[in-house]
């Protein structure tokens, strides 16, 4: 898989840019039109760079460690804590606008490449509802429906509610499952994520409709419902991930600046920007779990004695500690250069059907196999070994029948997936999180980490006739209108 990234990431798409060409003269294209590069790029090439570019825009720092990470429990941060206390840079929040609709430019422009070839196709489909998935569960009310419609003429696209676009992105992951059900006979190319393996990419697909359809088991329970029964109702038409190989992982090469995990890259510079959390260190320090060891290194005051300490540092805090007593995401996670980017596992599947399982739907097994499955994929894919599993599982982790405990070890298992940490803290209250204590003084009347991210100045400018409505229901930056999925109540 590492060397297929430099054979077709490296492509320019020429005619895939988030924005189209506006000439003032009938020669503006020929003026800017440089004859030794390609106009066209094979759409193999154009999948492999939106691959990687998702990869790249959605887990960095940027989009999915300083503020998601920090806000659900995964992370904090021992130098420049500005995010991790809710002070955000404005143009963060620009360009992580523009990265997602120029993904999803260039996902739409894969389906209108995609004429007969069907597979392709569903999997620009899949790429499409990840892609959008990411952005209401950061900004709630976003562009969809209108969207990347320039060629149409519409520069100022409206925008769709949350409530809208849930029911839309499971509609189109069907479209795609279905798709897939039917079986096209084109070959994937360009595929970094599951190296052209149709079937993979069709677990992927309906685990997704899981993921969203137990999202909005609270606000919209028949579409719920319906949705994980035909799914776990007709395995053969709609598989699931059913092992860690079925993992959406993506993998990076590691050999070339150009395809350093993007974590990774920073830590080469920065390395006592981050640490380990508090929040993650005193949980799995308190249920004996014996991930610790995969998920963090040992304080480097302790990691040559017989006896290693792990020490998380306070999420937000207004002051910076000393490095050397606090504990940094493990090699694996956080300093491994060919690291990974993990998008969705098949444990996150199964504490679903557990979930499900509790609420009463029909998911041919219990709530107690399905966590049990959850949790020992979680340990597998960490290389804990079969012994230390069974001791979690008859100790810490034994199931006790709680949404509680499914929830606590679903966000355990979804490390580095900050974008889901957060959005399952947001539905469930779980992990037990603390407002930032060195936030500023303008966000003092808060009692919780925030809902949403706040909407980009070049929207609110640029778009501001279909934004205006929307980012008044936004206060302090981050809080005001909860996400749709979010029903708790108390939190302000």
């Amino acid at each position: 898989m590492k060397k297929n990234i430099k054979l077709f990431a490296t492509a320019l798409m020429v005619g895939s840019s988030l924005l189209g060409g506006m000439g003032c003269t009938g020669t503006f294209e020929d003026i800017n039109t440089d004859p030794d590069n390609a106009k066209d790029v094979p759409t193999a090439n154009l999948l492999a760079y939106t691959i990687e570019a998702t990869g790249d825009y959605l887990w960095d720092r940027w989009f999915m460690f300083d503020e998601p990470a920090t806000f659900c429990g995964y992370m904090s941060k021992s130098s420049y804590i500005d995010e991790a206390k809710y002070l955000y840079r404005s143009g963060v929040q620009d360009d992580n606008w523009e990265y997602i609709y120029r993904l999803l430019n260039n996902i739409m422009d894969i389906q209108r490449r995609s004429e007969g070839t069907p597979n392709m196709l569903n999997v620009a489909k899949v790429l499409e509802v990840q892609t959008i998935q990411k952005a209401t569960d950061r900004w709630r009310d976003v562009p969809y429906s209108d969207a990347i419609k320039m060629s149409d003429g519409v520069l100022l696209p409206t925008y769709d509610t949350q409530e809208e676009i849930y029911p839309a992105m499971l509609a189109k992951l069907k479209e795609a499952a279905d798709g897939f059900a039917e079986g096209g006979s084109d070959a994937l190319e360009g595929d970094l994520l599951y190296d052209n393996n149709v079937t993979k990419w069709q677990k992927y697909c309906n685990s997704l409709r899981l993921r969203l359809a137990i999202r909005i088991s609270a606000v919209s329970p028949e579409l719920a419902k319906s949705t994980i029964e035909e799914v776990l109702g007709n395995p053969a038409k709609y598989p699931i991930m059913e092992s860690n190989d079925d993992n959406a992982i993506f993998q990076w090469d590691g050999s070339d600046s150009n395809f350093y995990e993007p974590l990774a890259d920073d830590f080469r510079t920065r390395k006592t920007e981050y640490c380990s959390s508090d929040v993650m260190v005193n949980n799995q320090l308190s249920h004996n779990d014996p991930r610790i060891s995969a998920y963090n290194d040992p304080t480097i005051e302790s990691q040559d004695s017989d006896d290693p300490q792990y020490v998380g540092y306070t999420i937000g805090a207004a002051t910076n500690p000393v490095s050397s007593k606090i504990s940094i995401w493990s090699y694996k996670y956080f300093q491994d250069l060919g690291g990974i980017s993990p998008w969705m596992r098949v444990s996150e599947v199964y504490f679903d059907i557990a979930e499900a399982s509790k609420l009463g739907y029909a998911t041919g097994t219990t709530a107690e196999e399905a966590y049990t499955k959850a949790v020992t994929f979680s340990m597998e894919e960490n290389e804990i070994s079969e012994a230390d599993t069974k001791a979690y599982l008859e100790g810490a982790g034994k199931f006790n029948n709680t949404y509680e405990q499914i929830w606590y070890e679903e966000w355990v298992a979804m490390f580095k997936q900050g974008m889901e940490g957060w959005s399952l803290y947001r539905r469930t209250g779980v992990p037990d999180l603390y407002i930032a204590p060195g936030r500023a003084a303008k966000y003092k009347d808060h009692n919780c980490p925030p809902f949403r991210s706040p909407y980009p100045d070049t929207e609110r400018n640029y778009n501001k006739v279909n934004n205006e409505s929307f980012s008044a229901d936004v206060v302090d930056d981050f809080w005001g209108k909860q996400m749709m999925w979010d029903k708790r109540t108390g939190v302000h």
